[in-house]
């Protein structure tokens, strides 16, 4: 390298180095101490003691961990599925020119916005078996509402629909690849003689499958690690029927002080999450459409 390259690395290093120091401080270290700790007995409150794989054996044959795993797994295959149709069925309503436009984007999109804390309080008051404003709607036109979230029949789904509540999140960004569609694509279509429905079979969902690739690994990412709202609305219960991952984990890392044993659960999490990201970068190129390509 002569001296000025030298000096123009320099220099880049130099203003990427916050970005550098964070990436190294707080993703990079602690995500090693994670698998170290992982292969030790650590409490916190002693210095860590190296044993190997033991954490993971443990794992193999803990009820409790199984359990977690699939009632996120189950959440994730209700919520994420539904939340997408929800999402691209909003922009594509909020997409074509209706009454008050920008207004309706607005409302929909501001629950997103809503603390998560809050949307669980209000959500747990909605969903009161004895005195929840939905029951109260159902026996309004005569059905019995049943106890949402003391029940292990409707825990989960009264959580689903809770998570559908911040569809207008991925709602924004399916309006924003909407923009996108070359409008030529849809006046070839019409002189062809297709209709609203085959416009959007054929042109829209096709056009828009790089955000919703986007938006399914970003969704996957996040309700595999769903916490703050379902153990604030449900703790768990009832009969661990919504104890999810990260709650199982957060137990063992805080209230039981087993930090080694979290770590494992953290790193089966970690892989989980890139195993279904590879598969779905696998997946995609055969059934994503990129228009440069």
């Amino acid at each position: 390298m002569t001296r000025k390259e030298r000096h123009s690395l320099g220099e880049g290093l130099l203003f990427i180095s916050p970005w550098l120091i964070g990436l190294t401080v707080f993703i990079l270290l602690p995500a090693f101490m994670a698998f170290y700790y992982s292969l030790c007995d650590y409490s916190v409150l002693k210095d860590p003691v190296f044993i190997g794989p033991g954490n993971y054996v443990d794992l193999a044959t803990d009820a409790t961990f199984w359990k977690s795993l699939w009632n996120t797994v189950f959440f994730a295959a209700l919520a994420l599925p539904l939340g997408t149709f929800l999402s691209i069925g909003l922009a594509l309503l909020l997409n074509t020119p209706i009454f008050a436009r920008p207004f309706f984007r607005t409302i929909f999109f501001l629950p997103s916005l809503v603390p998560l804390v809050a949307l669980a309080i209000l959500w747990q008051w909605i969903f009161n078996g004895n005195f929840g404003v939905l029951n109260h709607l159902l026996g309004l036109v005569g059905i019995d509402g049943p106890d949402w979230l003391g029940s292990t029949t409707w825990s989960k789904p009264a959580l689903v629909v809770t998570g559908l509540w911040g569809a207008g999140h991925a709602m924004v960004i399916y309006l924003a690849g909407l923009q996108d569609v070359p409008r030529s694509l849809y006046e070839a279509a019409t002189i062809d003689g297709a209709g609203w429905w085959q416009k959007t079979l054929n042109v829209t969902l096709p056009m828009l499958t790089p955000v919703i690739y986007f938006n399914l690994i970003m969704g996957c990412i996040v309700i595999l690690q769903v916490f703050a709202v379902p153990y604030i609305m449900t703790g768990g219960g009832p009969a661990r029927s919504t104890l999810f991952y990260t709650m199982y984990l957060f137990d063992q890392a805080f209230q039981y002080l087993n930090m080694g044993y979290a770590c494992a659960m953290a790193v089966v999490l970690f892989v989980l999450i890139a195993l279904l990201t590879a598969s779905a970068h696998f997946l995609s190129r055969k059934h994503i459409y990129y228009a440069g390509s």
